[in-house]
């Protein structure tokens, strides 16, 4: 049950050193290719980062929340083509969140790396500096990384009493 995975799901930012098998890489990128998008457009494409070296450079995207990354078996950083839909920041979000839930599935950790409108340095964006390690040609747009890795580290799932139920509303905002 997908409520079941939802439960449990957190974010992991410790890894063991141990690869991800083959065939569960086979079914991450499944389950990418199977995320839906806008009018079916699909303007987002997959990076998958396996080598130990880019994932160290990886994780030196940003200032500050990408460290971790050269821990993990295994980065997939989302590019999109802007030009082909206009809600391709939404349609990566999606394929991204499908990516995490499949990969809780098969017991996985894996965390969100925010690259979009995020700064590397003063002078370079995040996202242009992961385009230039990976080459990733100038018409695309790097909206996320999600590292993935078998976890090390437990974290206890959110209770249900300490879930922000004041944030929903019935008919109207601000009727409970």
């Amino acid at each position: 049950m997908l409520l079941s995975l939802l439960r449990k799901r957190r974010s992991i930012r410790k890894y063991q050193p141990r690869p991800i098998e083959k065939e569960k890489i086979e079914i991450l990128i499944e389950s990418l290719l199977r995320s839906p998008s806008s009018r079916n457009l699909n303007p987002w494409q997959f990076i998958f980062v396996t080598e130990p070296g880019l994932l160290a450079k990886l994780g030196r995207s940003k200032e500050h929340g990408s460290g971790f990354l050269k821990g993990a078996a295994l980065a997939v950083v989302l590019v999109a083509d802007a030009e082909r839909c206009d809600v391709w920041v939404e349609d990566c979000a999606i394929a991204a969140t499908i990516l995490q839930l499949t990969a809780e599935e098969m017991g996985l950790g894996s965390c969100w790396i925010q690259i979009r409108l995020r700064q590397h340095r003063d002078s370079q964006s995040a996202d242009n500096y992961v385009k230039e390690l990976l080459q990733i040609p100038g018409n695309l747009e790097v909206a996320s990384i999600i590292s993935l890795g078998y976890p090390d580290e437990s974290k206890r799932p959110h209770a249900l009493d300490a879930l922000p139920g004041d944030k929903v509303f019935f008919n109207s905002y601000g009727q409970n």
